[in-house]
């Protein structure tokens, strides 16, 4: 039997074991209260709530549990203390069904991710690029010292044999 294809997070939710619904849509408007600015949309078959920068978290429903994924290892090391009665695995946090949602506690991942997401995307300085430097390349620069030529070794040699006529 194929995988079911969700058009949107209330089809998603919809379809659902009427235990799961009530817990995921509790988590949804908890993210929501967390991050207004968020889009949802559905991308690899679960609900995903993305900023303009980038996917802030990933939810999905299972049998026993329900999860949040996108946990980076900076969200981990901020809240170890805090994930420590939840199942962590890699980039994986899970929630019992059967325990309440914790309302307090999912705003501030969904806060960290999304502060995380808006960091990473900000516009970074460029660097001057250095040009390389090794024993097989000369740099030829005017008397201002503005770089003119780089070139190999071998190539440069060559040229100053023709310039001065073989001398």
């Amino acid at each position: 039997m194929p995988e079911p294809i969700y058009k949107s997070v209330d089809e998603y939710i919809a379809s659902q074991p009427e235990d799961a619904k009530e817990v995921l849509e509790r988590a949804r408007s908890t993210i929501r209260k967390a991050v207004p600015k968020v889009e949802e949309v559905i991308s690899y078959k679960m609900p995903t709530f993305k900023a303009s920068d980038g996917v802030v978290l990933y939810l999905a429903a299972w049998k026993k549990h329900y999860s949040l994924y996108s946990a980076t290892g900076r969200l981990l090391a901020a809240l170890k203390s805090d994930l420590a009665p939840y199942k962590v695995n890699k980039s994986t946090i899970r929630f019992s069904l059967s325990e309440p949602v914790p309302v307090d506690f999912i705003p501030r991942i969904a806060r960290f991710r999304a502060a995380e997401v808006a960091a990473r995307t900000k516009p970074k300085l460029a660097k001057p690029k250095l040009a390389k430097r090794s024993k097989h390349y000369l740099r030829a620069s005017s008397r201002d010292g503005r770089c003119l030529v780089r070139a190999p070794l071998l190539i440069l040699r060559i040229a100053a044999l023709i310039y001065n006529g073989f001398r």
